[in-house]
């Protein structure tokens, strides 16, 4: 389930150039502190994983990008989505009481929200990215130290764990078992570097081909695909195949 949020100011919207944890603490801080404090705090456990089965969009709108800081014009809107509907409705009532979204030192006007049409799920979708998609593995050095390898699409481990984190979620949400996976081909993705709370994420935007099983994909469609959702990684939209070579304003 996925919902619109479209924001309107007279003046320009001024970000922190890696502005994640703030629309992440915005969506928190938007919730009951019931929801929110077991989202934050324990999430849903599969295993030895956790889940906060939500995800974010980048901002996207008209922008500049200003040293340190990103400057959006007129307008912006923000894409939230969750297989989990009590969060989204949660989620909106508590931002359409406020009547704005406080991001950081700014603050967003709402001007409508909306919920957009499910797009169709095939075994086969052309899909863009509307926020990096990152998976990731914790390695040891030869001295015993941690070290955090991001993959990229082009290597065998992306497709493993982008189908072992969908399967465990759906494993989750409707406690079946599926055995084949999903898999990704990239046809124009480059890296993207972010800044969450003073750790570097890399991930992947663009343009791929996502197959697998139907009920896979709208998992992925609506909790978002990969690692790190709730940090505002992972979330896609549905294409035609002819929309391949349009851009979108994604910052």
């Amino acid at each position: 389930m996925r919902v619109v949020f479209r924001f309107e100011n007279k003046k320009e919207i001024t970000l922190p150039l890696h502005y994640n944890y703030y629309v992440e603490s915005a969506i928190y801080n938007s919730l009951s502190p019931q929801l929110s404090e077991f989202l934050h705090k324990y999430g849903f456990i599969m295993g030895k994983r956790k889940f906060k089965m939500f995800t974010f969009s980048r901002i996207l709108g008209p922008y500049k990008i200003f040293n340190n800081s990103i400057k959006f014009y007129g307008h912006a809107s923000l894409i939230v989505s969750s297989p989990i509907e009590k969060f989204i409705v949660e989620l909106v009532n508590g931002i359409m009481k406020r009547g704005r979204f406080q991001i950081g030192q700014s603050t967003l006007k709402i001007a409508n929200v909306y919920f957009p049409k499910t797009p169709e799920f095939k075994d086969k979708v052309f899909a863009r990215t509307i926020s990096p998609i990152t998976v990731y593995s914790t390695l040891f050095t030869t001295n015993g130290s941690k070290k955090v390898y991001f993959y990229s699409p082009f290597e065998e481990e992306f497709n493993e764990l982008i189908s072992s984190n969908a399967i465990k979620k759906i494993s989750f949400l409707s406690k079946r078992k599926i055995k084949k996976g999903l898999e990704l081909k990239p046809i124009k993705m480059r890296e993207v570097i972010l800044n969450y709370k003073g750790t570097i994420v890399k991930g992947w935007s663009g343009i791929f081909v996502l197959t697998g099983p139907v009920s896979l994909i709208k998992v992925t469609y609506d909790a978002g695909l990969g690692s790190k959702n709730s940090e505002g990684f992972g979330m896609y939209e549905i294409i035609k195949n002819r929309d391949i070579n349009e851009s979108n304003d994604v910052a």
